[in-house]
Protein backbone atom coordinates (compact mmCIF):
# COMPACT_ATOMS: atom_id res chain seq x y z
CA UNK A 1 0.00 0.00 0.00
CA UNK A 2 1.35 3.43 -0.91
CA UNK A 3 0.94 6.50 1.31
CA UNK A 4 3.17 9.01 3.14
CA UNK A 5 5.81 8.61 4.97
CA UNK A 6 5.11 9.24 8.92
CA UNK A 7 7.02 10.30 12.06
CA UNK A 8 5.49 10.24 15.76
CA UNK A 9 6.38 13.69 17.52
CA UNK A 10 6.67 12.75 21.38
CA UNK A 11 7.37 16.02 23.76
CA UNK A 12 10.27 15.83 26.20
CA UNK A 13 11.06 15.84 29.02
CA UNK A 14 9.75 14.14 30.47
CA UNK A 15 11.03 11.23 27.97
CA UNK A 16 9.57 7.94 26.89
CA UNK A 17 10.00 5.23 29.23
CA UNK A 18 11.14 2.09 28.83
CA UNK A 19 9.30 -0.76 30.13
CA UNK A 20 9.88 -4.24 28.38
CA UNK A 21 11.42 -6.24 25.68
CA UNK A 22 11.56 -9.54 24.07
CA UNK A 23 13.51 -11.59 20.93
CA UNK A 24 10.55 -13.35 19.08
CA UNK A 25 11.62 -15.70 15.80
CA UNK A 26 8.74 -16.74 13.88
CA UNK A 27 8.72 -19.82 10.69
CA UNK A 28 7.47 -19.78 7.47
CA UNK A 29 3.38 -19.68 7.73
CA UNK A 30 3.59 -18.09 10.97
CA UNK A 31 2.56 -14.89 11.40
CA UNK A 32 2.22 -11.78 14.15
CA UNK A 33 -0.75 -11.73 16.46
CA UNK A 34 -3.47 -9.33 15.75
CA UNK A 35 -3.65 -6.53 18.65
CA UNK A 36 -5.87 -3.88 19.38
CA UNK A 37 -5.37 -0.93 21.63
CA UNK A 38 -2.75 -2.11 23.77
CA UNK A 39 -1.94 0.88 25.44
CA UNK A 40 1.97 0.48 25.01
CA UNK A 41 4.34 1.95 21.92
CA UNK A 42 5.82 -1.72 20.26
CA UNK A 43 9.10 -0.56 18.37
CA UNK A 44 9.74 -3.37 15.98
CA UNK A 45 13.64 -3.96 15.06
CA UNK A 46 13.45 -6.99 12.00
CA UNK A 47 16.86 -8.58 12.23
CA UNK A 48 15.93 -11.71 9.31
CA UNK A 49 13.23 -12.14 6.84
CA UNK A 50 10.55 -9.85 6.42
CA UNK A 51 6.84 -9.06 8.98
CA UNK A 52 3.57 -8.23 7.20
CA UNK A 53 2.42 -5.78 9.33
CA UNK A 54 -1.20 -3.43 8.85
CA UNK A 55 -2.20 -0.72 11.12
CA UNK A 56 -5.65 0.25 10.96
CA UNK A 57 -5.68 1.39 7.31
CA UNK A 58 -1.47 1.16 6.75
CA UNK A 59 -0.36 -1.83 6.19
CA UNK A 60 3.76 -2.47 5.71
CA UNK A 61 6.30 -4.75 4.51
CA UNK A 62 9.03 -4.81 7.02
CA UNK A 63 12.61 -6.70 6.25
CA UNK A 64 15.69 -6.79 7.75
CA UNK A 65 17.51 -3.78 9.12
CA UNK A 66 14.00 -1.78 9.11
CA UNK A 67 11.89 -0.99 12.67
CA UNK A 68 8.34 -0.20 12.22
CA UNK A 69 6.51 2.02 15.40
CA UNK A 70 2.71 0.54 16.20
CA UNK A 71 1.13 3.13 18.05
CA UNK A 72 -0.85 2.13 21.41
CA UNK A 73 -4.16 3.57 20.08
CA UNK A 74 -4.66 1.34 16.88
CA UNK A 75 -5.38 -1.95 15.56
CA UNK A 76 -2.40 -4.18 14.85
CA UNK A 77 -2.81 -6.93 12.25
CA UNK A 78 -0.61 -9.65 10.27
CA UNK A 79 -1.22 -9.13 6.62
CA UNK A 80 0.27 -12.63 5.70
CA UNK A 81 2.34 -15.24 7.04
CA UNK A 82 5.61 -14.89 6.80
CA UNK A 83 7.38 -16.30 4.08
CA UNK A 84 10.71 -17.04 5.34
CA UNK A 85 12.40 -17.31 8.74
CA UNK A 86 11.74 -14.13 10.65
CA UNK A 87 13.27 -12.94 13.69
CA UNK A 88 12.89 -8.93 15.49
CA UNK A 89 13.22 -7.66 18.75
CA UNK A 90 10.11 -6.04 20.10
CA UNK A 91 10.35 -2.88 22.68
CA UNK A 92 7.41 -1.89 25.09
CA UNK A 93 7.42 1.64 26.02
CA UNK A 94 5.25 4.61 27.10
CA UNK A 95 5.34 8.20 27.54
CA UNK A 96 2.98 10.76 29.80
CA UNK A 97 4.01 13.53 27.70
CA UNK A 98 1.61 14.97 24.50
CA UNK A 99 2.73 12.88 21.26
CA UNK A 100 1.32 13.36 18.07
CA UNK A 101 1.29 11.47 14.28
CA UNK A 102 2.51 14.19 11.39
CA UNK A 103 4.12 14.02 8.48
CA UNK A 104 7.50 16.12 7.28
CA UNK A 105 8.63 18.66 9.13
CA UNK A 106 9.22 18.42 13.36
CA UNK A 107 6.40 20.34 14.83
CA UNK A 108 6.26 21.70 18.80
CA UNK A 109 4.59 18.76 20.30
CA UNK A 110 2.59 19.75 23.14
CA UNK A 111 3.20 23.09 23.37
CA UNK A 112 0.55 24.57 25.90
CA UNK A 113 0.17 21.45 28.15
CA UNK A 114 4.01 21.21 29.30
CA UNK A 115 3.84 24.91 29.77
CA UNK A 116 1.13 25.11 32.20
CA UNK A 117 2.68 21.51 33.51
CA UNK A 118 6.07 21.46 33.51
CA UNK A 119 7.30 24.95 33.66
CA UNK A 120 9.85 24.37 30.23
CA UNK A 121 9.35 24.45 26.15
CA UNK A 122 9.88 20.46 24.98
CA UNK A 123 12.30 19.47 22.57
CA UNK A 124 10.51 17.11 20.30
CA UNK A 125 11.71 13.48 19.44
CA UNK A 126 10.56 12.49 16.31
CA UNK A 127 11.06 9.36 14.99
CA UNK A 128 9.80 7.52 11.56
CA UNK A 129 6.96 5.00 11.73
CA UNK A 130 8.50 3.25 9.73
CA UNK A 131 12.17 2.69 8.54
CA UNK A 132 15.56 1.87 7.95
CA UNK A 133 17.92 1.33 11.00
CA UNK A 134 20.05 4.34 11.32
CA UNK A 135 23.58 3.10 10.01
CA UNK A 136 25.63 4.95 13.09
CA UNK A 137 23.13 4.27 15.89
CA UNK A 138 23.95 0.24 15.60
CA UNK A 139 20.14 -0.39 16.86
CA UNK A 140 20.61 -4.28 16.53
CA UNK A 141 23.33 -4.03 19.30
CA UNK A 142 21.39 -1.57 21.30
CA UNK A 143 18.29 -4.39 21.13
CA UNK A 144 20.85 -6.97 22.45
CA UNK A 145 22.26 -5.25 25.40
CA UNK A 146 18.09 -4.21 26.37
CA UNK A 147 17.67 -8.38 26.08
CA UNK A 148 20.73 -9.05 27.82
CA UNK A 149 20.01 -7.01 30.62
CA UNK A 150 16.49 -8.39 31.07
CA UNK A 151 18.66 -11.61 32.54
CA UNK A 152 20.04 -9.28 35.39
CA UNK A 153 18.83 -8.00 39.02
CA UNK A 154 16.46 -5.69 38.12
CA UNK A 155 17.74 -2.81 40.57
CA UNK A 156 20.37 -2.99 38.02
CA UNK A 157 18.48 -3.43 34.55
CA UNK A 158 15.81 -0.67 34.91
CA UNK A 159 18.39 1.89 34.75
CA UNK A 160 20.53 0.63 32.17
CA UNK A 161 17.77 -0.46 30.24
CA UNK A 162 15.88 2.98 30.74
CA UNK A 163 19.19 4.71 29.35
CA UNK A 164 19.77 2.23 26.14
CA UNK A 165 16.53 2.85 25.33
CA UNK A 166 16.89 6.92 25.87
CA UNK A 167 19.99 6.43 23.47
CA UNK A 168 18.29 4.34 20.94
CA UNK A 169 15.74 7.14 20.12
CA UNK A 170 18.34 10.01 20.36
CA UNK A 171 19.88 8.18 17.40
CA UNK A 172 17.03 7.71 15.30
CA UNK A 173 15.69 11.35 16.44
CA UNK A 174 19.36 12.76 15.05
CA UNK A 175 18.99 10.22 11.95
CA UNK A 176 15.97 11.98 10.53
CA UNK A 177 17.80 15.67 11.00
CA UNK A 178 20.18 15.07 9.26
CA UNK A 179 18.02 12.69 6.54
CA UNK A 180 15.92 16.07 6.31
CA UNK A 181 18.71 18.60 5.73
CA UNK A 182 15.42 20.74 7.03
CA UNK A 183 17.08 24.50 6.31
CA UNK A 184 13.28 25.74 8.33
CA UNK A 185 14.67 23.69 11.40
CA UNK A 186 18.46 24.86 11.68
CA UNK A 187 17.02 28.57 10.96
CA UNK A 188 14.30 27.68 13.84
CA UNK A 189 16.48 26.63 16.52
CA UNK A 190 19.11 29.24 15.75
CA UNK A 191 16.23 31.90 16.46
CA UNK A 192 15.24 29.90 19.42
CA UNK A 193 18.93 30.05 20.54
CA UNK A 194 19.00 33.53 20.50
CA UNK A 195 15.39 34.14 21.96
CA UNK A 196 17.03 32.17 25.03
CA UNK A 197 20.14 33.71 25.43
CA UNK A 198 18.63 37.79 25.10
CA UNK A 199 15.34 37.09 25.83
CA UNK A 200 16.23 40.26 28.36
CA UNK A 201 16.86 42.68 26.24
CA UNK A 202 14.84 44.84 24.34
CA UNK A 203 14.42 42.53 21.35
CA UNK A 204 12.50 43.39 18.22
CA UNK A 205 11.94 42.33 14.83
CA UNK A 206 14.59 44.57 13.01
CA UNK A 207 16.73 43.03 16.02
CA UNK A 208 16.48 39.77 15.44
CA UNK A 209 17.02 39.68 11.64
CA UNK A 210 20.15 41.84 11.99
CA UNK A 211 21.29 39.16 14.12
CA UNK A 212 20.50 36.46 12.26
CA UNK A 213 20.62 37.74 8.86
CA UNK A 214 17.90 36.89 7.47
CA UNK A 215 14.66 38.88 6.88
CA UNK A 216 11.53 38.71 9.97
CA UNK A 217 9.49 37.30 7.77
CA UNK A 218 11.26 34.18 6.81
CA UNK A 219 12.49 34.04 10.61
CA UNK A 220 8.60 33.85 11.09
CA UNK A 221 7.68 31.27 8.60
CA UNK A 222 10.55 29.00 9.83
CA UNK A 223 9.48 29.12 13.63
CA UNK A 224 5.54 29.00 12.67
CA UNK A 225 7.19 25.63 10.31
CA UNK A 226 9.00 24.20 13.71
CA UNK A 227 7.29 25.67 16.76
CA UNK A 228 3.68 26.46 15.64
CA UNK A 229 5.09 30.77 16.94
CA UNK A 230 5.94 33.36 15.29
CA UNK A 231 9.56 34.47 17.18
CA UNK A 232 8.04 37.54 19.33
CA UNK A 233 4.96 34.70 20.83
CA UNK A 234 7.78 32.43 21.39
CA UNK A 235 9.75 35.47 23.32
CA UNK A 236 6.83 36.45 24.96
CA UNK A 237 5.96 32.88 26.23
CA UNK A 238 9.84 31.88 27.32
CA UNK A 239 9.44 35.73 29.38
CA UNK A 240 6.81 34.20 31.07
CA UNK A 241 8.59 30.87 31.53
CA UNK A 242 11.14 32.36 32.94
CA UNK A 243 9.11 34.45 35.35
CA UNK A 244 7.34 32.12 37.09
CA UNK A 245 10.55 30.53 37.69
CA UNK A 246 11.96 33.43 39.35
CA UNK A 247 7.98 33.60 41.22
CA UNK A 248 8.56 30.36 42.57
CA UNK A 249 12.08 30.27 43.38
CA UNK A 250 12.81 33.75 45.11
CA UNK A 251 11.53 36.34 47.25
CA UNK A 252 12.04 39.09 44.61
CA UNK A 253 8.92 41.95 44.15
CA UNK A 254 6.76 41.52 41.18
CA UNK A 255 7.96 44.86 39.38
CA UNK A 256 11.71 43.15 39.96
CA UNK A 257 10.62 39.99 38.08
CA UNK A 258 9.00 42.32 35.22
CA UNK A 259 12.16 44.00 34.26
CA UNK A 260 14.57 40.82 34.92
CA UNK A 261 12.43 39.47 32.18
CA UNK A 262 12.28 41.89 29.63
CA UNK A 263 9.07 43.30 30.00
CA UNK A 264 8.39 46.90 29.15
CA UNK A 265 6.31 47.35 31.97
CA UNK A 266 5.34 45.84 35.60
CA UNK A 267 1.01 46.19 34.15
CA UNK A 268 2.05 44.59 30.72
CA UNK A 269 3.78 41.81 31.98
CA UNK A 270 0.61 40.93 34.87
CA UNK A 271 -1.55 41.46 31.62
CA UNK A 272 0.34 38.75 29.69
CA UNK A 273 0.89 36.47 32.66
CA UNK A 274 -3.10 36.44 34.06
CA UNK A 275 -4.10 35.85 30.25
CA UNK A 276 -1.97 33.26 30.00
CA UNK A 277 -2.37 31.24 33.11
CA UNK A 278 -5.64 32.21 34.32
CA UNK A 279 -4.11 34.23 37.19
CA UNK A 280 -2.13 37.09 38.74
CA UNK A 281 1.52 36.83 39.30
CA UNK A 282 0.83 37.21 42.98
CA UNK A 283 -1.99 35.22 43.32
CA UNK A 284 0.50 32.31 41.28
CA UNK A 285 3.36 33.14 43.73
CA UNK A 286 1.03 32.42 47.06
CA UNK A 287 -0.71 29.44 45.56
CA UNK A 288 2.60 27.70 45.96
CA UNK A 289 3.71 29.77 49.30
CA UNK A 290 3.11 28.06 52.63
Amino acid sequence: MSFSPSYIHFAAPPFPYFLECGHTVYQPGEQHPNRSRMGKFDLILVEQGCLYLGEDHKQWEVPAGHTLLLLPDRYHYSVKPCEETTSFVWIHFHTVAEWLEAEGEPVYAGRDTHFQQFLTYPYTIRVPQFGPLPGPAEPSGQAAQLLQFTRDRRSSAVWQQQRIFEEMLRMMDLAQQDASGSHAAEIAEQTEAYIRNHYTEALTNTVLAEALHFHYNYLTRCMKRVYGLTPMEYLTDYRLEQAKLLLLKTEIPIAAIADRTGFESTAYFSRRFASKVGISPLRYRKRYSR
